[in-house]
């Protein structure tokens, strides 16, 4: 079924080559497909390099071990890759820059006006909120989180010019990594991603050193929940403390810039104890899925298929009681075609309506400020009885839900973990 997931995700990326779409549309997909490549590894992937280490040696229903799996899902994945980059580079690219959206991949193709904005910016908007991270002796190699975009460096002293030295600086993720720059007189719109803005001025990061190359790497660690259910006493409190392991969870794949310096990946390669099987070679920018950020930039509507509009649901578009609608007969609601606001109308009425003494709902996945679980909690401030059942396995939702579980019964609400 691992092998399989790859047709899936090479259908996403037909749809980036597809000439048919509209050009902006091809950019998201490139984006849809690199979230999509990272959650099969830090899952899927995962789970394999976990049945490895365990020596487990059965074939699955296709007759492959997972050892076999795993070097066919590698040699899949880079293929998949290479083509996803191609597309990037060779079509997408010089599609956009005909159409007045320039990426600046490198900042060494910024003009001297260009250059001075992004050095401004740097100082003013990047500098204070970095945290720039030597390793020595004395100094031990730091903590790399999940899916965080990092760039790494060789320093000689400045003093002592044998000395080597390796460091590191994350690409702070409260910044957008898209910054946009000043326009040109004729029209065309420019956006430099924020690691070329720091790797320009990373000099100024270390200033007892001269910085011999530095290069963007990111890494991803298994993510991959291991819960004994029957075991755990506390469900939520067991959750919460998996969710912590995922920060330093084995390295399962390395992606580094291309032309990154050998003695630089040499170090990557020893810290995070990765064969060469699980390095990527990226030519361009590394996750590519900051490509949702150019879509969503301002303007350009004419490279976007038209906004769906959810239609609306005949039953309800009148002045009546949503239980009296649904007492004169069934109502049919078809997601995501028809509007989802008759659900959220129907909890909140429940919620203020005298009448109703018990609202009984399951949460599987709920946003930062869902509007039915702010119902829920109003229901419970006006003295009604509510159960929330709560799902916190939901994939990579687990620390919103439990936020929600916990918030609901601070407000009294009875919450169950679903397993």
């Amino acid at each position: 079924r691992d092998i399989s997931w790859r047709e899936f995700n090479a259908r996403v990326l037909d749809e980036a080559a597809d000439k048919g779409n509209p050009l902006l549309e091809r950019l998201k997909f490139i984006s849809i497909f690199s979230s999509n490549l990272d959650e099969f590894f830090m899952v899927r992937v995962a789970s394999l390099k976990d049945m490895v280490h365990a020596k487990y040696k059965k074939c699955d229903i296709a007759g492959m071990t997972a050892k076999e799996q795993l070097e066919a899902i590698n040699i899949q994945a880079k293929g998949l890759v290479e083509c996803q980059y191609n597309t990037y580079n060779r079509s997408l690219l010089p599609m956009l820059n005909k159409e007045g959206i320039y990426i600046y991949n490198k900042h060494e193709e910024l003009n001297e006006e260009q250059k001075k904005y992004v050095d401004k910016y740097f100082e003013e908007s990047v500098y204070p909120v970095l945290t720039p991270m030597a390793v020595d002796a004395s100094r031990p190699f730091p903590l790399i989180r999940n899916k965080t975009l990092n760039i790494a460096a060789l320093l000689s002293g400045k003093q002592t010019n044998k000395e080597i030295m390796f460091a590191t600086v994350q690409v702070p993720s409260v910044l957008p990594r898209i910054v946009e720059l000043p326009a040109s007189d004729d029209g065309v719109r420019s956006v430099i991603l924020l690691e070329e803005i720091i790797e320009r001025n990373i000099s100024r990061l270390f200033l007892s050193y001269d910085v011999i190359c530095a290069h963007p790497y990111r890494i991803m660690r298994n993510a991959d929940l291991s819960i004994d259910e029957d075991e755990a006493e506390d469900l939520l409190v067991e959750i919460q403390k998996q969710l912590k392991k995922r920060q330093w969870g084995e390295v399962i794949r390395l992606e580094a810039e291309e032309k990154m310096d050998k003695r630089l990946l040499g170090i990557l390669k020893e810290e995070f104890e990765i064969k060469d099987t699980d390095i990527y070679n990226i030519p361009g920018p590394l996750d590519l899925t900051m490509l949702m950020k150019v879509y969503g930039m301002e303007g350009f509507d004419e490279y976007k298929s038209p906004k769906y509009t959810p239609a609306p649901v005949p039953e309800f578009q009148n002045d009546k009681d949503i239980f009296q609608v649904i007492r004169e007969g069934d109502v049919f609601l078809h997601h995501p075609y028809m509007s989802f606001d008759p659900v959220v109308d129907f909890v909140r009425q429940a919620a203020e309506d005298e009448n109703v003494l018990a609202i009984k709902q399951t949460l599987y996945r709920a946003g930062n400020d869902s509007p039915i679980g702010r119902a829920l909690i109003e229901a419970r401030r006006r003295g009604k009885q509510v159960v929330a059942v709560v799902e916190l396995k939901a994939r990579f939702d687990e620390e919103r839900n439990i936020t929600w579980a916990e918030e609901l019964e601070k407000e009294g609400v009875m919450s169950q973990e679903e397993f």
